[in-house]
Parts: C-alpha cells; sequence; structure tokens
C-alpha cells in the first residue's frame, strides 16, 4: 500500500488552499475550479475527468496520461510524427526501444526510420512510409506503447501516527493545520524573543530614570552579590513604571502592585556601560523600546486572533507562489473513453485462446460445435507448428468470457495483467491470432499461468463496481504447493504494465487463481494424483506482495496441477495425459488441515498417464480439452460418467501418436441447436476401476 500523489500545479495549489480558508465548507465540485488536477512536468494530456473526481473524492484514482505527437510534412513529401511529450515516468529510450521492437516484429509496419533530437526537451522523430497514414501510426503508437499509460493515485499519508487515505480536501485541511500550528508556535518563539528584549530595556529604562540611586546603591555595596541583592529590593509602584511608558502585562517583573526586578534586569543594570548614560543613549532605548512594544501587541493580537493565524497562512502562501509558480504544463481534455463503451458492443460469448508461443484470439463460441466425446474434434487455431519454417506450436490455455467482462492474465512469475474480451482481437476460429505482447506489457520471462474471468458488474448509478470492496478474493496456488488470499478490491488500480499478485521464492511458479467469496473451500492436485481439500478460513487475507503459506506438501518429484473451489452441487473433473478422465463428488473428499500430503484424487498408471488438470463442472456444463497438437474437442459433461475418488476414469478424447491432453476448460453454452451425440464404443469409453487407496496412504 505505497504512497503515490500526483503533482499538481503550484499556483493551483496555493489558490485551492486559500479559497478553502475563505470557504470551510466548500465542495469537491467548487475545489475543482481552483485545483484542476494533476500537472506532470513532462507535460502531456489527462484523458477525461473521471479519474481526478475520483481521487479528488476517495483519494484513490487511475489518471490516464498521454503523450504529445505533432505530426508534420517534410519538404520531400514524407509525413512525420514528433514526440514532444511522453507521459509521467516513461523513460525515452525504454520507448523507442519498444517502437523499435514493434518494428523488428512487423506491427509497426509503417515505420522508416527514428531519430532521437531530444535534450532538455522530448523530440522523438519517427519518419513513415510514403503510403502510411499517419493518424493510424499515432494511434498504433498510443495503444501499443507507453505513449499512454495510467497513474495510479494512492493518497497514503501518516495523520495522528497513523497511515490514512487522504481524499483531497482532507489533504488540503491538515494542511492548513499544519501551517496554521507552525504560525502560533513561530509566534510565540518570538514573543519569547520580544519579552527577553523588553524585559532588559524596561531595566534600563528605569535605572536610568533613578541613576543616582542606582549609583549609590552600587558604590556603597561591598561586592556584585551584595549590590545585586540590594537592586533586586529596590522596587517600583507599576504607576511609576506606566509613566515611564512601561507596558505592564503579565511579564515576570510585576508582583501585585509592585515592579520588582529580576535576575536578569539585575545583571543587565551591573552591566550598564557609562557612555549608555548620555541623554543620546536614553532617547535610543526609548526608541527601541517602543518598537519592540509594536511587536509584542502584533504578537499577542496574532495568537488571540484565529482569522489573524489564517490572514498570514495565506500571505505566506501568496508569496511562494508570486516567487515560484509556472504556468500549468499538462492539458486535461475531455476523453470519450468516459463514456460507456460497452453499450456499442454485444455481450456474446466469446472462446480466448493462447498457444504455447504466445499467439491470442478471441473467437465467437458459435463456431465450436459439439461433439460426442470420444471423436476427433476440429482444429481451434492455425498453431506455428502448421508451418514448415517454424518450431512447434500448441494452445497452452483457454478460456470462456462475455464480451464485456474483465480477464485477468496471471503469469508465472505472480504478475497480474487486467483487460477487457472486446480489447482482444476476435479471430476465426482456425485463426493463429495476434501476439500477446500486443496486447499485454509482458516481461520477456513471463508466461501466462492462469486466467481469471470476471463478469462485469454496475450498481444502480451503472457505476462499474467489478472490484469494489466485498467483491470476493482471488486464491492463488503454485507449483511447490503455497497458497495465497487476497481481497479482489487490492486489484482495482491495475496499470497496464501490470502489477504484482504474488511473490514468488527462487525456483517456485504460479500454477492457478480462483475468485472466492470468503467461505468456500478449496481443492488442491497433484501431478501424481493426489489432492487435498481444506476450507478457506484457514486462509487470512494478505496483501499483494506477499508470499502466502502452505496448501498441500507435495512428495518428492510431484507438484501442484490445478486449484479448484468445491460446490457441493458439483464434481471435480480430473483429466490425465492420454485423454482419460472422471467426475467425483466432492463428497468423496474429506476436509482437511491444509498442510498435509493429501489423499489419492486418481489412480495414475501408464495407461491414464499423470494428471494434467481439475475442474470443477456440472451435468449441463460443456468441456473443451486442447491437445499439444492444437486439436480440440467439445463434449457434454453429462456424457462423462462420476466415479469414485480412486479410479481410472473414462476416455474423454481419442488422440493422435505423440498427443496428449494440454489443457481443459469449461466452455459456456449456446442457447442454439446442437449436433446430436454420436455413438462411440465401450472399448474406449468404459471405466477402469482401480485399486482402493489403503489409510495408510492417506
Amino acid at each position: 500500500m505505497a504512497t503515490n500523489m500526483p503533482p499538481h500545479n503550484l499556483g493551483e495549489v496555493v489558490d485551492g488552499i486559500c479559497a478553502v480558508i475563505d470557504n470551510p465548507h466548500m465542495t469537491v465540485d467548487e475545489l475543482r475550479q481552483y485545483i484542476k488536477g494533476p500537472d506532470f512536468p513532462t507535460g502531456g494530456d489527462v484523458l477525461g475527468f473521471s479519474g481526478i473526481d475520483s481521487y479528488f473524492r476517495t483519494g484513490r484514482g487511475s489518471v490516464r496520461i498521454r503523450g504529445k505527437i505533432d505530426m508534420e510534412v517534410t519538404d520531400s513529401g514524407k509525413d512525420l510524427l514528433i514526440i514532444r511529450e511522453v507521459p509521467f515516468g516513461v523513460n525515452r529510450a525504454a520507448l523507442q526501444e519498444r517502437i523499435a521492437e514493434l518494428y523488428k516484429d512487423k506491427i509497426l509496419t509503417d515505420i522508416s526510420g527514428i531519430r532521437d533530437l531530444s535534450d532538455e526537451k522530448t523530440c522523438i522523430e519517427i519518419e513513415l512510409k510514403r503510403d502510411a497514414r499517419p493518424q493510424v501510426v499515432m494511434n498504433q503508437l498510443y495503444k501499443l506503447t507507453s505513449m499512454e499509460t495510467s497513474f495510479a493515485v494512492n493518497m497514503l499519508a501518516i495523520h495522528d501516527n497513523r497511515p490514512k487515505t487522504l481524499a483531497m480536501m482532507d489533504a488540503i485541511n491538515f494542511y492548513i493545520e499544519h501551517r496554521r500550528e507552525v504560525v502560533v508556535r513561530r509566534t510565540r518563539y518570538l514573543l519569547g524573543d520580544a519579552e527577553k528584549d523588553a524585559e532588559r530595556l524596561e531595566a534600563f529604562l528605569l535605572a536610568l530614570h533613578h541613576m543616582d540611586d542606582f549609583i549609590s546603591i552600587i558604590r556603597d555595596s561591598k561586592n556584585r552579590d551584595e549590590a545585586r541583592e540590594r537592586l533586586q529590593n529596590y522596587t517600583f509602584s507599576t504607576q511609576t513604571a506606566e509613566s515611564l511608558g512601561i507596558l505592564i502585562r503579565s511579564q515576570a517583573s510585576i508582583q501585585g502592585d509592585r515592579y520588582v526586578f529580576t535576575e536578569r534586569q539585575v545583571n543587565s543594570i551591573l552591566d550598564l556601560r557609562l557612555y549608555q548614560l548620555t541623554a543620546l543613549e536614553n532617547d535610543k532605548i526609548s526608541g527601541e523600546y517602543a518598537e519592540l512594544l509594536v511587536r509584542i501587541k502584533d504578537y499577542l493580537d496574532i495568537l488571540a486572533n484565529e482569522s489573524r493565524v489564517l490572514g498570514i497562512v495565506k500571505d505566506e502562501l501568496k508569496a511562494i507562489k508570486d516567487k515560484y509558480a509556472t504556468p500549468r504544463v499538462t492539458r486535461i481534455i475531455p476523453f470519450s473513453g468516459d463514456m460507456a463503451i460497452e453499450d456499442l458492443i454485444p455481450n456474446d460469448t466469446m472462446i480466448v485462446t493462447i498457444t504455447h508461443s504466445g499467439y491470442i484470439k478471441r473467437t465467437n463460441s458459435a463456431e465450436y460445435r459439439v461433439q460426442a466425446r470420444g471423436g476427433k474434434g476440429v482444429k481451434a487455431a492455425t498453431t506455428r507448428g502448421a508451418k514448415k519454417d517454424a518450431e512447434a506450436d500448441f494452445i497452452e490455455h483457454l478460456f470462456a468470457a462475455q464480451n464485456h467482462d474483465y480477464l485477468m492474465f496471471f503469469t508465472n512469475t505472480g504478475r497480474v495483467y487486467v483487460d477487457r474480451v472486446y480489447e482482444i482481437d476476435e479471430a476465426a476460429r482456425s485463426a493463429q491470432g495476434r501476439n500477446i505482447k500486443n496486447l499485454l506489457d509482458l516481461q520477456p520471462e513471463e508466461a501466462i499461468a492462469a486466467i481469471l474471468r470476471l463478469e462485469r458488474r454496475v450498481d444502480e448509478k451503472g457505476n462499474d463496481i467489478t472490484f469494489a470492496e466485498g467483491s470476493g478474493n482471488v486464491v492463488f496456488a503454485t507449483k511447490d504447493g503455497t497458497v495465497k488470499k487476497t481481497s479482489l478490491n487490492d486489484f482495482a488500480n491495475y496499470r497496464k504494465a501490470g502489477i504484482i499478485a504474488i511473490n514468488l521464492e527462487e525456483g517456485n511458479s504460479l500454477v492457478n487463481a480462483e475468485l472466492t467469496s470468503g467461505a468456500d473451500e478449496i481443492v488442491l492436485v497433484t501431478h501424481d494424483g493426489m489432492s487435498i481439500r481444506f476450507p478457506e478460513e484457514d486462509l487470512h487475507t494478505q496483501g499483494r506482495n506477499t508470499i502466502g503459506v502452505r496448501g498441500i506438501r507435495p512428495r518428492a518429484g510431484d507438484y501442484v496441477v490445478a486449484l479448484a473451489i468445491v460446490d457441493p452441487q458439483k464434481t471435480l473433473l480430473v483429466a490425465s495425459e492420454n485423454g482419460l478422465g472422471k467426475r467425483t463428488s466432492f463428497d468423496e473428499y474429506r476436509t482437511q488441515g491444509r498442510g498435509g500430503t493429501g489423499i489419492k484424487t486418481m489412480n495414475c498408471t501408464d495407461k491414464t498417464g499423470k494428471v494434467v488438470s481439475a475442474t470443477v463442472v456440472s451435468d449441463e456444463d460443456e468441456l473443451m480439452l486442447m491437445t499439444t497438437a492444437g486439436q480440440s474437442v467439445r463434449i457434454k459433461v453429462a456424457t462423462v460418467r462420476e466415479t469414485g475418488r480412486a479410479t481410472q476414469g473414462v476416455k474423454l478424447m481419442t488422440l493422435n501418436e505423440g498427443e496428449s491432453i494440454q489443457d481443459i476448460s469449461i466452455v459456456i453454452p449456446d442457447d442454439e441447436d446442437e449436433e446430436a451425440p454420436a455413438e462411440t464404443e465401450d472399448a474406449g469409453a468404459g471405466e477402469v476401476s482401480g485399486e482402493m487407496e489403503t489409510p495408510a496412504e492417506e
């Protein structure tokens, strides 16, 4: 929970603070008439007002920033795109490397050259080919590079010795209180210094007007100590002091109606030099004391008058503004992105596929027809293995979602990227798709490990509350058996560059992530066919940047392959490498404490192969199975017979030689006519019994 406050324009902030001092009951809308929003030193454009309004009211929000690109034409007629401003925090060298990478990958094909002419100011010239469309290239730069980013605002500060997220009005009010305290303490300090000087000058005034008596006392004293004691016993009436122009107040010298010298005053008189007895010095002391009284009265008036304190705060701020304020460099522009784009996009069911080489696409689920289990399937994607000059590729992930939903892409390194389904390029069932690097800003060592679909939710006002507090938790499982629970709200301020979802120790990787309610039960399944079931309450909620706790303790050579959430109305489907699978009721899995070795979930043999995945299914579901060769088959879950826990299962899919099951996924059914199931051979689909495990194995 790191503080991330955006910079603002000094002049606007001073005007806003002064306005709040004059009107403490000012609303946020009124405050925004003075403080427009963030003002980044690198310039650029802030797109829309929703993010600004969010952090002004709550202290948290996401502001979209876009760099400035000018279009010019050279003398030879070629188009130039000149990057004049980059978003705040973007490294110019990294930006150029990204553009060069997109050109090398033949994504930005209309660029013919790039030159960096920057000094203190940014100036990156991008030369376009003669047939290029500058606006299209500009849009590609905004979409595919960091020329458009988000600034996640988190106005977290320490107040009253405790961290607190501050809305803009709270931050201003706390600052005003701080400045008020500074002015009051400074005035008290200056008043104390003035009182010390006044104390000394009052002693001089009294001594000069009674000089003969003082000289006699000093001359008749045997030593300095006796003179000090006799002078302290020499008192005056307050009327005498007032007649000499001395201001009677609550100073230490006043005791009742008498003016009695303090020890400091006596020492000042004894240290008085002879030249100070002249009439000129007398007038000088009187004048100095009169000036000092003016200051003392002013200090006392400040301390007694709150309006004067706040007035000083305003005057000092205005002086800073006059000296240091500069014009705003970041422009805030209306943006159509503030509109609900979902209203323009049909909320169709889509199948999202990702290949091992990182190609992603979405395809309308209607292109996948229903078949009987045991069939050969249809082509789900043209993988790179179909090309003679490319190394083999295969479908690694498959996910079904609606167009308006959110997809959370969790990588094997523990980071998460969030995107909308409709932002993924749509392609035909047999198409290869587009490189996922064009959608997600993946780091070189990252690969997608899990995808979580979040159904978009809105409140009665139409506001998106998908990531609101109380929306649920995300439970993670890693290869070594570690699990962690994090609130979904912690991912609300996601960034295009991704954020940390879970900290992973060296050699570990993320297996899966699931959305939970807080009262669910969790099942972990390992490659060797072991499983463990434990309640979610055993996991305490942790932040994003944490490691987690032990969920299951795999045996030597074993590792976790699946994470599932228990649903008593459904069953757990386990699939093996050789195309066999089974459904088992959750009643077969007893609840245990987390951290154990678990119990058997599938009897793994040479015929079945090891377990590749497991998922929760119901009779109404349809299942998509993907092979390492890119083949797919879509079957009805109801055709997979329910069996016991320690069995081998039935055949789900007929595999060619060298093929194995790579991934399985639940498919959202379409409301359309489905093909009748075909007849299958019992020899390939019958149940294969396994040995029942002994209590010692559990």
